[in-house]
């Protein structure tokens, strides 16, 4: 186990995953070496998203997905506008590839939004998302996930 009580192997993987997933977007378009400066930023950035969700916004994802996917994802798809060896601002392509893969992350953004709202709300109506207070309050990792990964 590691300090925050979280497994090891989940710990180990993470850095992993979201290297992965932040250079997936433009893996086809930047070289070796921007590739590692990607996951690197990533990697940087996923620290600080995990205690902004977590602590700040106090959204519970015991498994980092938000930050592993969201942000990772997010950051991955807009510097491979900076990166890209064809067309990248990094690379005497100008602003608009850029912009482009910005456009596309708000684009993917609203439309996730948007009908992630309207899953949700008919969920609520039809069946109900919340869980009883009590759980709630003990948390749903040890009821969703069978394991603890906050210190009590």
């Amino acid at each position: 186990m590691t300090s925050d009580n979280c497994p090891v192997a989940e710990s180990m993987m993470k850095p992993r995953t979201v290297m992965s997933v932040g250079i997936t977007a433009g893996c086809d378009l930047v070289s070796i070496g921007a590739s590692a400066i990607i996951g690197t930023i990533c990697g940087l950035a996923m620290v600080g998203s995990v205690a902004l969700i977590d602590k700040v916004c106090k959204i519970d994802d015991p498994v980092s997905a938000v930050s592993v996917h969201g942000t990772c994802g997010i950051l991955g798809t807009i510097l491979t506008g900076l990166f890209a060896t064809d067309g990248g601002l990094f690379y005497g392509g100008g602003a608009h590839f850029l912009g482009i893969q910005t456009l596309g992350v708000l684009v993917t953004a609203a439309w996730a939004f948007s009908l992630g709202l309207i899953a949700f709300k008919v969920l609520d109506k039809i069946h109900g998302i919340r869980v009883e207070p009590r759980i709630e309050e003990e948390g749903l990792d040890i009821y969703e996930h069978g394991e603890t990964c906050y210190n009590s």
